[in-house]
């Protein structure tokens, strides 16, 4: 043991653990809590990890159920009478060269002549004529704005259209569950009519790239169903071939093809086929197999191309030769593969015989139900694996769920904040496959984002603004100052890197993480200029959707910093480009310092103009406290207690994703109870589906979080909040238990992950750790801190070491 109490432990002791140790870990479904007490005596059991309901929705946003595979989604009404699904396809958007000839992307060629004028009106303090010169000649270009078809030119994710099966039995329904299993990703709506049963199962299969509805009943000799689809976009032709219900057509919007078939296999007559309407006789079983596509692909600058037919008709035939039973055990040892490597479970009274919206209404009355928290970290993990799997689109705004042609925010892209915080629980809640997409759309930008650099900035490197769309729109958006923010490549570069550090793969940093890190990087060397101090500032400045023109708000500084430390770091791990390395490190130190201000808080802006009694819901300056890790209550400690009095004062309300981001926040602080009291509030139920911006957050009976109105930022924001109370590991050490609140005094998390690759399982009684669980893919050294203790090991590949509370490895 060393002067600060630091264990050192030499890899020889930890092998000789493991061979200890070696039944324990010889197959993933023994985990550390066989042989703990704990686990034995607690009385935790596994959750039932369902939302279920005793009645059918009637709203699409606050109560209808969600299911997806990507590249599709669907929410389900589970109506008696009459089943409506309404349903998404990931690529269907209004908008591009197809709407208007003249796009491209929104870029003003030769806009940067106008950075010289800018950047002088600031250097003087004429910020009004400055804003007033940026807002004219940097802000990007569309069309114009239609009520119907909102930012013509930038185009908007479209709904693709609503499945309804009638159900030819009438009487008042019995014994009604509607319900959603997010442990093996299978809806169910059961109920009874006249002594007849009915059941439906739902679920998406990623593997088959199909939604599957699935409709059954007992009646001795089966009821009649009727079954048809309908869309708001014009023109559409719906046709019965065969077994195979087909819609078809191309937007009126900007021609986009699109194609949806149903494969419908019964034990009944059909009848007829009029009107669209499929007419079924003496059924007892059921089974829709629906799949979709359109001509877009993600290929600069045309977007468009691929063979939707032809890959829907090959998606059926497979559909074909496997059959229900068979596609839904795929279903669910692929939904499973990624699901269950987390479980989470606190002590409490089981609750779970509760239908979902009678517990949020005790819950928000102040009833402690700890296991509806646990279930609400889930359904984040769920969400994310529903709307973004490998070879799909990133998940969007509204996560591909979306029941309009104008909805809110266009569903869009948003990387000002809104995207990045919807992959924050990628990695750490073990679901690395599921940040592919974001990264390789993140890739794909690059091509329109270097225009964007060039026309707007005469920068290299690349750069996306506030809202993207599929069609490359990287410039800034056609209004001030929300539009403006060119540091989202370099925000989404953190992506890529915390991709590498939760992997450590060296291969995918080489070929793929670093060259995206480095080109945003080269637009910060370029567009950071020379304040009459010597440091490197952005001019012109915006802190997102707050404020007015600067030079210097502090979350731009912030962001290159990361980007250039990532980078340097990415450079030190692949042992290349050494020049570029010394160019970012000579420009990392002239950044502009951190400042604290006049009330004590960590300021906003260079100048010491922030308000103590604005709550607004963006609190970028504290980018460095999360998702960064510039400070931190270690090597920074004046800075940590400024972000802390600058949290403060703007409270524990906000949007959805605010009161997420406010989560992590205290989380980093090492304050559980704070975090604790906002995810209290992130959660209390509201029926608000209207727009709120400023303190509208909480949750729907469906538990979808509210900015309002839904956006799955919320759910998955909170989420990562969640494991942040639990395990850290940004400041080179894994860090458990880190904010635990006394409101969670007795519970177990496995399968989380820590920077490093390492998977790390932790259970603590009596607010206290009991045992933690330190595993490694590959030979490396690690650090483990609990509380004011460190222990410092180092593990073989594929090693792992069990600690008690003590730190000290169990024998």
């Amino acid at each position: 043991m060393d002067k600060q109490g630091t264990v050192q432990l030499d890899e020889g002791y930890v092998l000789i653990m493991k061979k200890k140790l070696f039944v324990l870990f010889a197959s993933n479904a023994v985990t550390l809590f066989t042989i703990s007490a704990f686990a034995q005596n607690t009385g935790i059991q596994p959750s039932q990890l369902k939302l279920w309901y005793e009645h059918p929705a009637k709203s699409w946003m606050t109560e209808a159920l969600p299911i997806g595979n990507g590249y599709m989604e669907a929410m389900f009404f589970g109506g008696v009478g009459e089943e409506h699904i309404q349903f998404n396809e990931e690529s269907l958007w209004y908008g591009g060269k197809g709407e208007w000839d003249k796009y491209n992307g929104g870029n003003r060629e030769n806009a940067y002549t106008y950075l010289p004028e800018i950047r002088r009106l600031i250097d003087e303090g004429k910020y009004k004529e400055a804003d007033q010169l940026a807002s004219r000649e940097l802000t990007g270009i569309i069309k114009g704005r239609n009520d119907n078809n909102g930012w013509e030119g930038f185009g908007a994710y479209q709904t693709f259209g609503d499945l309804f099966v009638k159900i030819g039995q009438s009487g008042v329904p019995t014994n009604y569950i509607r319900e959603l299993d997010i442990s093996n990703s299978v809806a169910t709506v059961k109920y009874q009519v006249d002594g007849v049963n009915h059941k439906r199962n739902y679920f998406a299969s990623y593997p088959s790239r199909t939604l599957v509805f699935h409709f059954e009943n007992d009646s001795p000799d089966g009821i009649d169903y009727v079954i048809w689809e309908s869309t708001p976009h014009k023109n559409a032709a719906i046709e019965l071939r065969g077994d195979e219900l087909i819609m078809s057509g191309h937007l009126e919007n900007n021609g986009m093809g699109y194609e949806s078939r149903m494969l419908i296999e019964s034990d009944g007559e059909k009848v007829t086929f009029i009107d669209g309407k499929l007419r079924l006789k003496s059924t007892k079983h059921l089974t829709l197999y629906l799949t979709a596509a359109t001509d877009y692909q993600n290929k600069y600058p045309s977007y468009s191309g691929r063979d939707y037919v032809t890959l829907n008709k090959t998606t059926l035939n497979s559909v074909k030769q496997k059959g229900y039973s068979r596609i839904l055990s795929e279903h669910i040892l692929d939904y499973s593969n990624l699901f269950s490597r987390v479980n989470f479970e606190l002590e409490s009274n089981n609750r779970n015989n509760i239908p979902t919206n009678e517990r949020l209404k005790a819950y928000a009355l102040g009833n402690k139900d700890l296991s509806l928290e646990a279930l609400y970290f889930q359904y984040g993990r769920y969400l994310l694996i529903s709307s973004s799997r490998p070879g799909t689109m990133p998940a969007n705004l509204q996560g591909k769920w979306n029941d309009q042609t104008n909805p809110p925010w266009a569903s869009d892209y948003h990387a000002n904040i809104n995207i990045e915080m919807i992959y924050w629980p990628a990695e750490v809640t073990n679901l690395s496959e599921c940040h592919e997409p974001l990264i390789e759309y993140i890739d794909k930008l690059r091509p329109p984002g270097r225009k964007s650099a060039k026309d707007f900035f005469n920068a290299k490197g690349w750069v996306v603004n506030t809202m993207n769309n599929p069609f490359g729109y990287t410039a800034p958006g056609w209004g001030f100052p929300w539009g403006f923010f060119p540091g989202g490549a370099a925000w989404y570069s953190r992506h890529v890197w915390e991709h590498y550090e939760f992997s450590k793969d060296l291969d995918y940093l080489r070929e793929k993480g670093y060259p995206i890190m480095k080109e945003a990087a080269l637009f910060w060397l370029d567009y950071l200029t020379q304040d009459s101090e010597g440091y490197l500032v952005s001019s012109p400045s915006y802190s997102p959707e707050h404020g007015g023109i600067s030079a210097g708000a502090y979350m731009d500084i912030e962001i290159a910093w990361d980007i250039f430390n990532n980078c340097i770091k990415a450079c030190d791990a692949l042992g290349e480009d050494k020049e570029f390395k010394r160019k970012l490190m000579s420009a990392k130190t002239k950044l502009l310092p951190l400042k604290i201000g006049r009330w004590g808080q960590l300021q906003e802006w260079k100048e010491d103009v922030d308000d103590p009694s604005n709550k607004h819901r963006h609190v970028s300056h504290l980018y460095a406290l999360y998702p960064g890790n510039q400070i931190n209550p270690v090597e920074t400690p004046d800075l940590i207690d400024a972000a802390r009095v600058s949290l403060n004062a703007r409270g524990d309300d906000g949007t959805g994703w605010s009161i997420g981001w406010k989560i992590n926040f205290w989380a980093r602080l090492l304050e559980g109870n704070r975090s604790y009291k906002l995810l209290n509030r992130a959660m209390q139920v509201t029926s608000d589906d209207g727009v709120n911006m400023v303190d509208g957050g909480g949750v729907y009976a469906n538990l979808f979080s509210t900015h309002p109105p839904f956006q799955l930022d919320g759910n998955m924001g909170t989420a990562a909040g969640m494991a942040e109370m639990l395990v850290q590991s940004h400041s080179g050490e894994i860090h458990v238990l880190p904010a635990l609140p006394e409101a969670w005094p007795t519970g177990r998390i496995t399968g989380l992950k820590a920077r490093g690759g390492f998977m790390v399982d932790v259970e603590w009684t009596a607010g206290k750790l009991n045992l933690a669980r330190i595993t490694s893919p590959i030979a490396q050294s690690v650090t483990v801190r609990y509380r004011d203790k460190v222990v410092k090991m180092n593990l073989p590949k594929d090693g792992s070491v069990v600690l008690d509370k003590e730190l000290k490895p169990l024998d």
